[in-house]
């Protein structure tokens, strides 16, 4: 049996780290409740997620409240994870399908231990207990990430036609921000590979941006222009406004050919981009080759394969009226000829 597995996420607190910006969001179709116990080295009394001020080598210990408040017991599966950009310019605090990023010094996951499961007694609370250790070696910039709280057991599961099923699971993200200094990391942008490629199942351009630095670029912002390699003329173009990239992470941002088929040859992208305090200018050649073409444009479902019966029509109707006019022609040259030899 196939399954497809929608992961309906409740996010809570899983809105962007933006400066005065809260992560609370309300949660539903949950079994248990989530509070975080909020410490005294938190920098921003008033958010409910996990933003720390941390020295070298300090070694805490944080507490997230778990509440079940229904009559079976509730078994939790905490993880840890880093935070990441998806394609829409949107950080993420839970788990991504994304590889870390190689500027990123250091893994949440190593820093912040936890327990693989815990149980939630039926109508009580228990504390989750996160241990964090800083590293020896002082760190100027911001580490980011988030703690899924997930249900063990499938929250609801629907029976789909041909032996599929969806289940639907529901988790918390809690955000956590770790750093040592207000010391501030200028910011810088990198633009790492262009190619040919698609976004659910449409043929696109895709370069990935990666920002190097610990600290997140917000509003930001980019606009993307490719045309012939040496030409001037915008054959294709995108661009996307209030996205944030999160520290030391990448993503890969598609720019759509709406249903137009890919063409061998060489591109260039021309790329202009910017955040709340830095902009960058881009320019980049490609290449598209022929067989890579072929291969995505078949793949591609938005592309109409050619319709050659009206074609077909219409040689077959050539056929038959040249057919009626030979077997016409013969017809009466031959009773031409039977009159003649009379």
């Amino acid at each position: 049996m196939k399954k497809a597995i929608g992961y309906l996420l409740g996010l809570v607190l899983i809105c962007t780290l933006t400066l005065g910006t809260s992560m609370d969001a309300h949660a539903s179709e949950f079994n248990f409740a989530a509070e975080t116990q909020i410490p005294s080295n938190q920098i921003d009394k008033k958010k409910s997620y996990f933003n720390l001020k941390m020295k070298p080598g300090q070694k805490q210990t944080l507490v997230v409240k778990l509440r079940n408040d229904t009559n079976k017991a509730v078994v939790v599966n905490p993880q840890i994870h880093s935070a990441t950009t998806n394609m829409h310019g949107v950080v993420e605090y839970g788990e991504a399908n994304v590889q870390r990023d190689k500027t990123l010094p250091y893994s949440l996951r190593d820093l912040i231990k936890v327990e693989k499961k815990i149980t939630v007694p039926a109508k009580k609370s228990v504390d989750l207990k996160l241990a964090v250790t800083m590293p020896d070696k002082p760190y100027v910039g911001v580490l980011a990430g988030g703690i899924t709280l997930e249900e063990k057991k499938v929250a609801t599961s629907q029976k789909q036609d041909k032996g599929i099923s969806i289940e639907n699971k529901y988790a918390y993200v809690i955000g956590v921000t770790l750093q040592e200094s207000d010391e501030e990391v200028k910011q810088d942008l990198k633009l790492r590979k262009v190619e040919a490629g698609q976004t659910n199942a449409r043929n696109a351009i895709l370069f990935t941006l990666q920002n190097p630095t610990p600290t997140y670029l917000n509003r930001f912002e980019l606009e993307a222009k490719i045309t012939r390699k040496g030409k001037t003329e915008t054959l294709y173009k995108s661009s996307q406004k209030d996205m944030q990239v999160a520290p030391n992470s990448h993503f890969t941002y598609p720019v759509l050919l709406n249903g137009e088929p890919l063409k061998p040859g060489d591109y260039t992208l021309h790329l202009k981009a910017k955040s709340s305090k830095e902009s960058w200018r881009f320019t980049k050649n490609f290449q598209i080759r022929r067989d890579e073409a072929s291969k995505l444009n078949k793949k591609d479902v938005t592309i109409e394969s050619p319709n050659y019966w009206w074609l077909i029509a219409l040689i077959a109707g050539v056929v038959i009226v040249v057919g009626f006019l030979l077997y016409f022609a013969w017809r009466k040259k031959r009773k031409k000829n039977r009159r003649t030899a009379r």
